[in-house]
């Protein structure tokens, strides 16, 4: 499935109709609407049959439009061109969101769903002429069925200048909702994006689901809410990605803010509603969101407080909508009622993926240079398949020669890039002290050891190990993996990296790790030790 952001469109709309009455009238009056606002509508000017095969200048309107208007009349399905052109226009929904927007003008919607009355007539037509079981036939009920399924408009005997309007106003909205940039080279995003659509239950619009994407810092979160957002956003009647929530609700006013942007992300394109305080925002988005089905994305969340602020309960938001909530804490998640097969754990790149992520920042197209397979190797090892260390890497390394490459390798082994660093220190920094104490015992001493053995060492020196490594866990710092502590190289390297900023001076340090390091403090502190027995000696003998 392609990236919403990576679909070319040519056309703003796509009508669908049928017959030279409603072009002269309420086609004619709907596409003038949308030129006069500025939207680039496809409208097919032949007005004879045209025969059975949809023309390709026509199914290259239907893929590179963003939004198809099918206007189904009573007469619609007699003419095997707009069948054609129905079932291409729901093949493209499913495949790459097109957004339908169906009019029942002067017919029931059951009629197209259910091949009612002048609907069933005209598909018995086209079964006598091509067969009961032709394909063809059963192509274009199964997109009947799925149009008339779908919410639009109807209009019997109403306002037709209002229902212009208001779906001139519905499209102008939709075409402001823009996808969101996903990343320079989204590698292995694709096939992830398929297990979250599946695990979003898009085609059920009687509930409100909640989804978590969890793991490690700069594993790739972020980037996959956004293709994901991207793909499906469309699909709803309003949207909102909001970006940073952890880094951008420092207090109550910055929340609001938060609030705010949510609800006239969804409501009022251009506008802006004014929240008074955090507990009033709650009230509207419960009033004003709480009949729309919506997607909203809230990206980075570190605090139950926040998730309480801008979604609280399912019953904030209409039936159909989702919430999609990116942390580094597990027991957030859960916390908030999320199911837990509604927790998706992003994970490390394959090695083939991390490679193919590295050689597009690394090796432009334009460039020449060769690097040897050891060293790339090397970078790879390194980063062991997290996304934000490849890119960073690799774009510190594009147009440097092999020297280059060795010498970055050499100083890695000994200081962490701070880039890199900077970001996995975050759920560090967020751990209460003594459970920052036991991550930096782990990161030191422990790594690969038996959780059992290590739990023993940890409460003799008066820690809780039970819940600090239940913690460290939930907070993608470490994994228990047959029994066995895990713990990604980077951020193992994060943590020693805190504990030698302590002190120039190995003495000063809280931890030992190194052999030259206890050697240096053990050779030094004996010396001391010999020289204050000498001392005492020469006074015991200056007494006596």
């Amino acid at each position: 499935m392609a990236s919403s952001s990576n679909t070319k469109t040519a056309y703003d709309a796509f009508l669908s109709f049928r017959g030279a009455d409603l072009r002269k009238n309420f086609v004619g009056h709907l596409y003038q609407a949308l030129k006069q606002k500025g939207i680039h509508t496809f409208r097919d000017n032949e007005e004879l049959e045209k025969g059975d095969e949809i023309s390709p200048v026509l199914m290259k309107a239907i893929e590179e439009s963003c939004i198809a208007i099918i206007v189904f009349s009573d007469d619609y399905a007699s003419s095997r061109w707009c069948l054609e052109e129905v079932a291409k226009i729901m093949e493209c929904r499913e495949a790459r969101n097109l957004t339908v927007l169906p009019v029942f003008y002067k017919v029931d919607p059951r009629e197209v769903r259910e091949g009612r009355n002048s609907y069933r007539r005209a598909l018995n037509k086209h079964e006598s002429k091509l067969g009961e079981n032709s394909e063809k036939v059963m192509r274009w009920k199964k997109a009947l069925f799925a149009a008339g399924n779908l919410s639009g408009w109807h209009l019997n005997d109403g306002d037709e200048s209002e229902l212009i309007q208001g779906i001139v106003i519905f499209i102008l909205t939709q075409l402001c909702r823009t996808p969101l940039h996903v990343a320079d080279y989204p590698v292995g995003i694709d096939s992830q994006v398929v297990k979250l659509r599946r695990m979003l239950n898009l085609e059920s619009t009687d509930d409100v689901l909640m989804m978590g994407l969890w793991g490690q810092g700069g594993i790739g979160k972020t980037t996959l809410a956004k293709a994901i957002y991207n793909d499906v956003f469309r699909l709803f009647e309003g949207s909102s990605f909001l970006a940073h929530v952890r880094e951008n609700s420092k207090n109550d006013k910055d929340l609001v803010a938060l609030q705010e942007k949510l609800l006239n992300d969804v409501l009022l394109p251009g506008k802006h509603l004014k929240v008074p305080n955090v507990d009033g925002g709650k009230k509207l988005i419960q009033q004003r969101l709480g009949r729309k089905r919506v997607l909203v994305v809230l990206d980075d969340v570190d605090d139950l407080h926040q998730l309480r602020a801008l979604a609280g309960k399912d019953k904030w938001f209409g039936d159909g909508s989702r919430i999609i909530v990116t942390t580094r804490d597990s027991h957030l998640l859960t916390s908030h009622e999320i199911d837990r097969d509604r927790v998706y754990g992003v994970t490390a790149l394959n090695d083939g993926k991390a490679r193919e992520l590295l050689s597009n920042y690394a090796f432009p197209t334009h460039q020449n240079l060769k690097i040897r397979t050891d060293l790339v190797n090397g970078v790879l090892d390194h980063a062991k398949g997290l996304p934000l260390a490849l890119e960073v890497l690799g774009s510190f390394l594009c147009n440097r020669g092999e020297a280059e490459w060795a010498s970055t390798l050499r100083r890695l082994s000994r200081f962490p890039n701070k880039t890199i660093n900077d970001v996995l220190k975050i759920s560090y920094m967020g751990l209460e002290e003594d459970h920052k104490e036991i991550f930096l015992h782990i990161a030191c001493f422990f790594k690969g050891w038996k959780a059992y053995y290590v739990d023993e060492i940890l409460y003799s020196c008066d820690f809780e190990p039970t819940i600090g490594l239940k913690v460290l866990s939930e907070r993608s710092l470490i994994k228990i993996n047959s029994g066995t502590l895990e713990m990604h190289d980077l951020i193992r390297s994060m943590g020693m990296h805190i504990v030698k900023q302590e002190s120039d001076d190995p003495r000063r340090r809280s931890r030992l790790w190194l052999y030259e390091d206890v050697v240096d403090v053990l050779s030094r502190d004996m010396v001391r030790f010999a020289n204050m027995i000498k001392t005492l000696l020469l006074i015991f003998d200056s007494n006596y």
